[in-house]
């Protein structure tokens, strides 16, 4: 797509005076859905008693001691670092194992193409609870119970449709006249996807890693059935132990709260040009 075609697309300016209403309406009702609980929040972590004043009523005095609790007391940045790695290496495993076969899927005819898609997409109806048994089973016979490892492998297998439907789909828009020539150059199949397919695809992979990233971030199931350590717990499995730790100490549990959910906000606000570029089929077409 060339940039003077991209100039002529339509823009929000062009809609009919109805749709333009309308479209305004649904992303100020997307805004509100999505702010309104992080602004009652973050208001509630900055009161001294949240349940004296409760709701989004200001603060009589801005209340901080939440926040240092969290980070003194219960030494979160621990967490912090065992949610980063395990969801990090969960990522990283399962983004390249995806992007490599979605390649194959996407660029290559072979009998059962059908199927294999079929069977990938079918793991989205699959709730987490029918696996607990097989998987908790899996877990124990491989002697990894009580371990990240154990998560590690949970989340690289998770999640796995999701991801394959976006690289799929971005793979799909670049023109194969690349592969030809990568292949009239001498590339094989694997030097192909490496040095052209995977960079071209970039932002693709990348907001099916951020998606995955965030998924496993804010996984609470599997984090609480398979660590039983405290010091190996991640972010939202500690959320578990809150109400023990603090009682009724409300400031505290809603800080540790805002802590916990800035670092998917910050990690958004990095990425989000890839989104943009996904979604809108940033790829090059011939």
């Amino acid at each position: 797509m060339t940039l003077k075609k991209f100039k002529k697309e339509k823009t929000v300016k062009d809609m009919p005076i109805g749709t333009k209403i309308f479209t305004y309406l649904c992303l100020i009702w997307a805004l509100t859905v999505s702010l309104v609980p992080l602004i009652w929040l973050v208001l509630s972590s900055l009161k001294k008693d949240p349940m004296a004043r409760p709701g989004f009523q200001l603060p009589d005095s801005i209340c901080i001691d939440g926040y240092i609790s969290t980070f003194r007391d219960l030494h979160v940045l621990r967490y912090f670092g065992n949610s980063l790695f395990v969801a990090g290496m969960s990522v990283l495993i399962s983004v390249v194992m995806i992007s490599m076969s979605a390649y194959v899927v996407a660029r290559m005819e072979f009998r059962g193409k059908a199927l294999v898609n079929i069977l990938l997409y079918s793991t989205m109806f699959i709730p987490a609870t029918a696996l607990t048994y097989p998987v908790y089973n899996l877990i124990n016979n491989l002697h990894l119970y009580d371990t990240r490892a154990a998560l590690i492998l949970i989340y690289s297998c998770s999640g796995i449709a999701v991801s394959f439907f976006v690289i799929k789909n971005y793979y799909n828009n670049i023109p194969r006249e690349l592969e030809e020539a990568a292949r009239i150059d001498g590339c094989g199949y694997f030097q192909t996807w490496l040095m052209v397919i995977f960079p071209i695809a970039r932002p693709g992979i990348m907001t099916a890693a951020v998606l995955a990233f965030l998924n496993n971030w804010n996984e609470y199931y599997w984090a609480s059935l398979v660590l039983i350590t405290r010091e190996k717990l991640t972010v939202p499995a500690l959320l578990s132990t809150f109400t023990t730790s603090f009682n009724t100490n409300y400031n505290g549990l809603f800080s540790a709260m805002v802590v916990i959910i800035l670092p998917p906000v910050v990690l958004y606000c990095i990425f989000s040009k890839f989104f943009v570029e996904a979604l809108s089929g940033g790829a090059v077409k011939g």
